[in-house]
């Protein structure tokens, strides 16, 4: 999928690795485990297609800054993984699972602050650290706002939406729009980054949510139904929770703290037989047409291959 940019993704690995090592023992130890699960590095990615854009792309101006976004996201999984319990991610055990919740969010701090510390006095642009801090505000938001809302069978369409914006869509549009400001392209040019980051970001959170309900443990790396049992209502359920003969049982169910593994697969079952699933694939493609509308038409083809390429892969992901 990233063909083009497939050195630059390698000497990411090794940058990363580089970044987490640390004169502090457990920093290391915890950093290269996190390094080491892998992921998609859709978000270095992003930027990275965006800074080829411009006509002096330097890998090693644009490499700090990568780096920087995918500890971001790295320090965001950590804290998603303390607050929701949860023992696995892509297979691996979580750092909490491994070091304790403590520990855990203290390596999550330590690594935002790393990345801050990698893209201080490097000569970007001041809109770099306005969109980075942004973007962990975001963060933080989002949780705050999801966090309110558990257990609480919310069907609320909108809020539903801005939440996946601040915790998913909102990262990859600032790494897009900071990867065409990194290539000083023009105020149109970089707004159709970010609005294609924005509107792909959305596809994909929502495809997230449907893989929660529809795959297995082996295929996603963590449980199968974890937002319902976590007492997180996505558009699916949302949507269940509107249109099924059984959505008072589906109410009671996921808004039970106690809920049974019965009860969970009792609500997979109600989700399954309306029309969430397909209702929510509907409006990953309507996300993911928008995104491929936003990129700018003087775009070089190869870059817009590989950004086509991307918003294909979110619409039939299975991972």
């Amino acid at each position: 999928m990233f063909d083009l940019i497939k050195g630059d993704l390698q000497e990411l690995e090794k940058a990363l690795v580089e970044a987490v090592t640390s004169s502090v023992d457990i920093i290391t130890e915890i950093g290269t485990h996190l390094v080491a699960a892998g992921g998609k590095r859709l978000r270095p990615a992003a930027f990275l297609l965006a800074a080829r854009c411009g006509k002096d792309f330097s890998l090693e101006r644009a490499m700090p800054l990568a780096v920087a976004l995918e500890m971001m996201h790295m320090a965001s999984l950590v804290h998603d993984d303390v607050i929701d319990s949860a023992d696995t991610r892509r297979g691996a055990a979580t750092a909490n699972a491994k070091w304790g919740n403590q520990i855990s969010i203290l390596a999550g701090d330590y690594l935002f602050a790393r990345a801050f510390s990698l893209v201080a006095d490097k000569g970007y642009s001041t809109r770099v650290d306005v969109e980075l801090a942004r973007l962990i505000s975001d963060l933080a938001s989002g949780e705050l706002i999801q966090n309110k809302e558990i257990y609480n069978a919310s069907c609320d369409v909108e809020e539903y939406y801005q939440r996946i914006a601040k915790k998913t869509a909102n990262f990859i549009a600032i790494a897009c729009e900071l990867g065409g400001d990194v290539a000083e392209l023009s105020e149109d040019y970089i707004k159709g980054l970010y609005d294609y980051g924005y509107n792909v970001g959305m596809a994909f959170q929502l495809t997230d949510d449907l893989l929660d309900l529809t795959s297995s443990t082996d295929t996603i790396g963590k449980p199968a139904g974890n937002d319902i049992r976590q007492g997180i209502v996505t558009l699916p359920t949302i949507r269940a929770l509107e249109v099924s003969p059984d959505k008072d049982e589906l109410h009671s169910i996921v808004t039970d703290r106690d809920m049974t593994d019965e009860m969970l697969q009792r609500a997979l079952d109600i989700v399954r037989a309306t029309d969430g699933l397909d209702y929510t694939q509907q409006q990953v493609h309507r996300f993911l047409e928008a995104a491929v509308k936003a990129l700018p038409e003087e775009m070089p083809a190869d870059i817009r291959e590989n950004y086509e390429m991307l918003a294909s892969f979110i619409g039939g992901r299975k991972y």
